[in-house]
């Protein structure tokens, strides 16, 4: 199993700047412009699939995002130069996550949904600008709708003149207005944004022997979270476990900074869902439910939030085992994933199993088997490294001793022929 699960990590890895890689990274994830590029191009692609000799759209509308696990894996990278010479390392660490599009309607997610697999930094950058676009108009919502209660006059007018007034009927100022407050305050609190981290980032510091450190996002709680870490390279790779963040964080005055989680821990939130996959028209479901439609019963075309199609056009998918409804069958863009969908189904239950920790390191049964690159083993390969030494010795010792009593015997047969024919 350890050699099987190591070959395919290697195989995924060599493959990652291919197009056959179903979920390889963006070769310019550091390049802020290609990156937008590549976000626009992708929202503007549509999201189809092929039933008979008829094209349909793959209606994502019904579903929602839940985050399943973060996991780290360490392999060998498939550009050449045979490894990360500034960590020390032949190996370079992945950041993969697994979620799923459940049925929004369904409290369970055991059938009819979509499992997938998609690099760190794309889900990440999805995710955040949605939470960060949702944040910003809730807080503008809230903003306005404490004003306006502060500049009531008490005859309840501002109602019938202000076309929004809807928006603030469902919305306690008592409480959204402190949050909102505080999150828009958050440096002269001594708080900084962990969103800010999650590319690797070099941080202000250098020790009295030079070293410089960097902070990046990794896995953690075996994969059910995601933290900002210390890391000793610019790749953030190799994880330095005994340093804290917050200790190598200071403002231009020299006062130590804290990290806010308030935006990041949206993002693999628990027993809930990330996002919806419907966008929907909060005026009108206000109006509906409140009867001021004004008989407008023109039912509108659904639309799919921009961060599913993302995700799910950038995607390694595995779906027919799962029964979902809407998957891919075939499509120009698909059919290398469709082809590839049992490797990807495979590659994601080697991650839900356990067989890596969350620096990225594979795990055997009894023990941890160090794929770093460096010299320290632990004390169960010693032992095996001594037996197997040991037992070499052993084997080529015998060996000898056999093939010298062979060799003896067949002198004296010969010796005893030769008198007999005398």
């Amino acid at each position: 199993m350890k050699l099987s699960l190591t070959l395919l990590v290697s195989a995924l890895g060599y493959t990652a700047g291919a197009k056959s890689n179903p979920f390889a990274p963006k070769v310019s994830r550091n390049n802020k412009k290609n990156k937008m590029n590549s976000k626009l191009m992708g929202a503007a692609k549509p999201i189809r699939r092929l039933d008979g000799d008829e094209e349909q759209e793959v209606d994502l509308t019904g579903y929602s995002i839940k985050f399943e696990k973060c996991q780290l894996v360490k392999q060998y990278p498939g550009e050449e130069g045979g490894g990360n010479d500034e960590s020390g390392s032949i190996l370079e660490t992945k950041r993969f996550i697994i979620f799923r599009l459940c049925p929004s309607s369904s409290s369970s997610c055991d059938y009819n949904y979509g499992e997938y697999i998609v690099d760190m930094a794309t889900y990440l950058e999805a995710v955040l600008d949605y939470k960060q676009e949702v944040q910003e108009e809730y807080c503008g919502t809230c903003n306005e709708c404490y004003e306006q209660e502060q500049n009531d006059d008490g005859n309840n007018n501002g109602d019938e003149e202000d076309e929004n007034a809807w928006k603030c009927q469902n919305m306690d100022t008592s409480t959204c207005y402190n949050e909102c407050q505080n999150i828009e305050n958050m440096e002269d609190n001594g708080y900084v944004d962990a969103s800010e981290f999650t590319e690797c980032v070099q941080l202000d510091y250098e020790d009295n022997y030079g070293n410089q450190y960097f902070a990046g996002p990794m896995c953690a709680s075996s994969g059910s979270r995601i933290k900002i870490g210390v890391f000793s390279d610019e790749e953030c790779s190799n994880y330095e476990s005994d340093k804290d963040i917050e200790n190598y964080m200071k403002n231009d005055n020299g006062y130590s900074l804290k990290l806010s989680y308030h935006l990041l821990k949206q993002t693999f939130a628990e027993n809930e869902f990330i996002a919806s996959c419907l966008v929907v028209d909060e005026e009108a479901q206000y109006n509906n439910q409140n009867g001021n439609n004004n008989n407008n019963d023109e039912e509108e075309e659904a639309e799919v939030n921009e961060v599913c199609e993302q995700l799910y056009e950038e995607a390694g998918k595995c779906e027919s085992s799962h029964g979902f409804e809407e998957g891919i069958v075939d499509y120009d863009n698909y059919d290398n994933q469709v082809r590839n969908e049992e490797l990807v189904c495979d590659f994601i239950s080697s991650l839900k199993a356990g067989h890596f920790d969350q620096t990225g390191e594979i795990v055997v049964s009894g023990g941890r088997t160090t794929l770093g690159g460096s010299s320290s083993t632990t004390g169960g390969q010693k032992f095996a490294l001594t037996f197997f030494i040991l037992g070499s010795v052993g084997v080529a010792g015998y060996a000898a001793m056999l093939h010298s009593q062979l060799s003896k015997g067949a002198k004296a047969d010969l010796a005893q022929q030769g008198g007999a024919m005398a």
